[in-house]
C-alpha cells in the first residue's frame, strides 16, 4: 500500500489536515418554550403593578357581559369588571402563592430528606413514615382543613399547597442524597472528620441543587392548579382581589351567554402549568449529564 509520503506531489495536494470537531451546540427547545411561556407570565405579572387598563375590582352595571372590542379588549363579566385587568392581577396573585408555597414545601422538605439520608434507622424510619402521612392529605383537603378553623385566605392556600408538597421534596432529597453518600468524594471526606451538617450541606446538597431545582418548576406547576382549583371552590384568595380559579367559577353561570369569560382565565391556567412543566423537563434535560447528550 503506498503511503502519503510515497506518493507524488500532485497527489498530496489536496491532503487537508483537519482539527478536532467541535460538536454543534443544540438548542433545548423544550426549556426554551417553557422558559417563554413562564416569562410571559411572569411579565404579565410585572406589569400589573405598573398598568392595568381598568380598576379590577370596579363594579359598572352599565358595562356587564361585553364583547371583546376596542374599549374593552376581552370584554368584561357580569358585574362590568375588565377581564384584562382581572387576568393581569391574577398572574400576580397566583405567581405569589406559587412562590410562596414552593418555598415552604423546600425549606421543609429538603432538610427532612437531608435528616432522612444520614442512615440512622430510628431517625429516619420516623420521618419518612410522617411524609407518607402528610403525603396523603392532598392539598384541597388541608386548605379545607385549614379554612374550617382559620377562614379562607390567601395565607391558607400557600400553606396548604405548601404543606401538600413536602413529602415530594422530602423523598427526592433522601433518595439523592443516599445515592451520593455512596460516592468516593464522600468517603474521603468522611475520612477526613466530615460529618453532620457540614457533610449534608457542603458535599450532599450542591450535588442534589439541580434534581431540587427540577422539581421546584414542576411543584410549581401544581401550585398553579391547586391554587385555581382553590379559588374555584372557595377556600384560595377572597373577593375581591381576582384570580383565574374564581374567574372560571363565576364564569360557569354565563357560559352559554358569553362563553369567552371562561375562555381566558382557563387559557391563561393551561399556559401557565404547560410552562412550567415544559422548563422542568428542560431543565432535567439541560442538567443531567446523563440525559445532556441527547
Amino acid at each position: 500500500m503506498t503511503s502519503v509520503a510515497d506518493a507524488p506531489p500532485d497527489a498530496t495536494a489536496d491532503v487537508v489536515v483537519a482539527g478536532p470537531v467541535k460538536p454543534r451546540r443544540r438548542w433545548n427547545l423544550t426549556l426554551v418554550i417553557g422558559a417563554g411561556l413562564v416569562g410571559l407570565v411572569v411579565l404579565t405579572a410585572l406589569v400589573s403593578f405598573l398598568w392595568t387598563p381598568y380598576d379590577p375590582t370596579r363594579v359598572d352595571p352599565s358595562q356587564t357581559l361585553l364583547s371583546p372590542g376596542g374599549e374593552h379588549w376581552l370584554g368584561t363579566d357580569h358585574f362590568g369588571r375588565d377581564i384584562v385587568s382581572q387576568l393581569l392581577v391574577g398572574a400576580r396573585t397566583t405567581l405569589f402563592v406559587g412562590v410562596v408555597a414552593v418555598a415552604i414545601a423546600a425549606a421543609v422538605g429538603v432538610p427532612l430528606g437531608l435528616l432522612a439520608a444520614t442512615g440512622h434507622r430510628w431517625l429516619s424510619e420516623p420521618v419518612m413514615r410522617a411524609l407518607d402521612i402528610v403525603f396523603a392529605f392532598p392539598a384541597i383537603l388541608l386548605a379545607i382543613i385549614l379554612a374550617a378553623g382559620f377562614g379562607a385566605s390567601t395565607l391558607t392556600g400557600m400553606i396548604a399547597i405548601g404543606v401538600a408538597n413536602v413529602p415530594v421534596f422530602g423523598r427526592l432529597t433522601r433518595a439523592g442524597a443516599m445515592q451520593v453518600l455512596q460516592s468516593d468524594f464522600v468517603l474521603a471526606a468522611r475520612s477526613y472528620g466530615r460529618r453532620g451538617v457540614v457533610l449534608m450541606v457542603r458535599y450532599v446538597l450542591p450535588n442534589i441543587a439541580a434534581l431540587l431545582i427540577v422539581q421546584a418548576s414542576v411543584s410549581f406547576a401544581h401550585a398553579v392548579l391547586a391554587e385555581a382549583a382553590l379559588s374555584y371552590l372557595g377556600y384560595g384568595t377572597p373577593p375581591p382581589t381576582p384570580t383565574w380559579g374564581r374567574m372560571l367559577q363565576e364564569a360557569q353561570n354565563y357560559f352559554v351567554v358569553q362563553p369567552m369569560l371562561a375562555v381566558w382565565p382557563g387559557l391563561a391556567i393551561a399556559l401557565s402549568v404547560l410552562g412550567f412543566n415544559l422548563m422542568g423537563d428542560g431543565l432535567r434535560d439541560a442538567l443531567d449529564p446523563r440525559l445532556r447528550g441527547r
